[in-house]
């Protein structure tokens, strides 16, 4: 047991050294980088003081995030997914998300967003033969003031029935992905698949720390949206399936009431510009954007 002294004399030392180390950014040019690495060196050193970190778990910790490091590629961000499990990712959208009580709800961007989707007519199939029931996304999107905005650019991206993404299997497929733009009016729709609910990639060290702390590694079925115009801030969001029963356990915390939506099922016949041979569903999702700062939205 240490005593009274030596643990005086221990956290004057550990003290002594977060203030070097931060004081060793004061020369940092940047303010705002000086900042936050200043920021960043108290918190955790704070951290490590309150835990008594041991070597061997700062070991472990160097271990896991050069793990993190090595599974990352331009097809999967370990690190995003880290970002999401902690919270951290929903922590910063919400920090970040337009004050704007009108508009839409942001939620975590996710590990698998890929640029250069292609574009789509209005009405098309993103799904480009991914199995599943097929669905119909549609909406308007308008500003804050309720005026329509003609051509926003509307990114959806989504899973198969099986709960994967395009990018997760081999090959180069672009399969439930596309972006398209909205209409004179602020309408955009689209044909997809059912989303379903899956679990987050669990074969590396997030999912290993996952399975360590008992924590479910499953998402509520979700569409990702991403939706962007002129004077408008660019909007990062996703719908969920109302009565799914991950949506109060999301391994991401990404869900928001105001976010989930009721997608109603019908049997086969005519649907919106075309004949469906089989059960289909819908759903109906109106987008509000807030005006980028230093814009305002326009009646």
């Amino acid at each position: 047991m240490v005593d009274e002294p030596e643990a005086a004399l221990r956290a004057e030392r550990e003290e002594h050294l977060t203030r070097e180390v931060e004081a060793s950014f004061e020369a940092t040019p940047d303010e705002r980088l000086r900042a936050v690495m200043q920021a960043l060196t108290r918190h955790l050193h704070a951290f490590a003081r309150e835990v008594r970190l041991t070597a061997p778990e700062w070991e472990a910790a160097i271990a896991f995030l050069t793990r993190a490091g090595s599974i990352t590629d331009d097809r999967r961000q370990e690190f995003i997914l880290l970002s999401d499990v902690l919270g951290l990712s929903m922590l910063t959208v919400g920090m970040n998300a337009p004050v704007t009580a009108e508009a839409t709800e942001s939620t975590v961007f996710g590990p698998f967003f890929v640029n250069g989707s292609p574009e789509i007519a209005l009405g098309d199939d993103i799904a480009e033969g991914v199995p599943g029931r097929p669905c119909h996304v549609a909406g308007r999107v308008t500003s804050t003031t309720g005026a329509p905005i003609a051509g926003a650019r509307v990114e959806v991206w989504g899973a198969d029935e099986d709960g994967f993404y395009d990018v997760q299997y081999e090959g180069d497929l672009v399969q439930a992905r596309a972006h398209l733009f909205t209409d004179g009016d602020g309408r955009y729709d689209f044909w997809t698949v059912q989303p379903a609910a899956y679990p987050i990639p669990h074969d590396g060290p997030v999912g290993d720390l996952l399975a360590a702390t008992r924590r479910s590694h499953m998402r509520p079925a979700h569409i990702h949206f991403m939706v962007s115009a002129p004077e408008h801030a660019t909007l990062i969001t996703h719908i969920f399936v109302a009565g799914d029963e991950w949506l109060d356990r999301d391994a991401v915390f990404g869900v928001t009431e105001s976010l989930v939506i009721d997608f109603a099922q019908h049997d086969r016949g005519e649907a919106p510009g075309r004949m469906i041979d089989g059960p289909w569903s819908s759903a109906r999702f109106d987008i509000v954007l807030a005006p980028r700062e230093g814009a305002e939205s326009r009646p």
